[in-house]
């Protein structure tokens, strides 16, 4: 059992995890029905090469959170928006996933070259990669969250309307701001399960929206909890523990899969018994 001084350190982290599962399990069906998989990740990556470069310059101070660096990071994650929605096209020769793929290896290799420059290299790749979510603050939580309730409210008004480069700019856009700031806090891989890892448990489940959305959330906050419950009982890194412990849940719920009727074949079947009916 823990004791209440463990539980008081636990809640600003969990309450961080339950709104990284708000935003990016919403905004990972979108990500999904887009087919751009690796739009986080590269987006990701991007945001963690400007906050890179930032923390080297000396305005900075070479503190990484100081407000330049936020600025910088998200300044490289809306170049990278721009990249994105323009290349995007119908009947493009070249596939925008390839796009995306090597904008993340380039943004991942310049980040490296430019943390060769850092004294503390390992250090900053560690939480370049998993994050500290541990040492999130009340403050960053509040702040976390009204950003990520305008984001989720302009992308519920505006989910319906026309796809042009315009919308998708502002698409990845808002999608920058997220990532932007949650890159700061869990990290690029972390960042990236929350974005696709519910989104695809919960197809493997449900058609609609609604669903996909209640399954995702709900295995992001059983995720999050296991994840920082098991990082501190081994004394694992709390990042990479929680990636992991995606992985692992996303194995179990495929392979009970097979267990359950999907949707198609109850609406199948509810339709077979209307037919014999008439």
């Amino acid at each position: 059992m823990m004791d209440t001084t463990t539980l008081q350190f636990l809640a600003a982290p969990f309450a961080a995890s339950l709104i990284l599962t708000g935003i990016h399990a919403y905004l990972g069906v979108h990500v999904v029905e887009r087919g751009v998989i690796f739009v986080d990740l590269s987006l990701a990556q991007i945001a963690a090469l400007g906050a890179t470069i930032a923390i080297l310059l000396p305005i900075s101070n070479g503190d990484p959170h100081a407000p330049v660096v936020y600025w910088i990071s998200l300044g490289f994650t809306f170049l990278g928006a721009l990249v994105f929605s323009t290349l995007r096209a119908k009947r493009a020769r070249i596939p925008q996933e390839a796009i995306i793929g090597i904008c993340y290896a380039v943004a991942s290799a310049a980040a490296i070259l430019a943390m060769s420059k850092a004294t503390s290299e390992s250090e900053h790749l560690k939480d370049m990669l998993v994050g500290n979510i541990l040492a999130v603050s009340w403050p960053e939580v509040g702040q976390t969250a009204l950003l990520y309730g305008a984001i989720g409210l302009f992308h519920y008004e505006y989910d319906h309307s026309v796809s042009t480069k315009f919308w998708d700019f502002l698409f990845y856009a808002s999608f920058g701001f997220v990532v932007t700031s949650s890159v700061s806090i869990a990290g690029v891989l972390l960042v990236f399960c929350y974005l696709i890892v519910p989104s695809v448990a919960a197809m493997l489940y449900a058609e609609s929206i609604g669903k996909r959305l209640a399954i995702g959330w709900s295995m992001g906050t059983l995720v999050s909890a296991l994840g920082v419950y098991l990082s501190l009982r081994v004394d694992l890194p709390t990042g990479a523990t929680i990636v992991c412990t995606f992985g692992l849940v996303l194995a179990i719920m495929a392979a009970v899969r097979p267990l359950f009727p999907s949707e198609e074949r109850v609406g199948a079947g509810e339709r077979d018994v209307q037919t014999v009916r008439r």
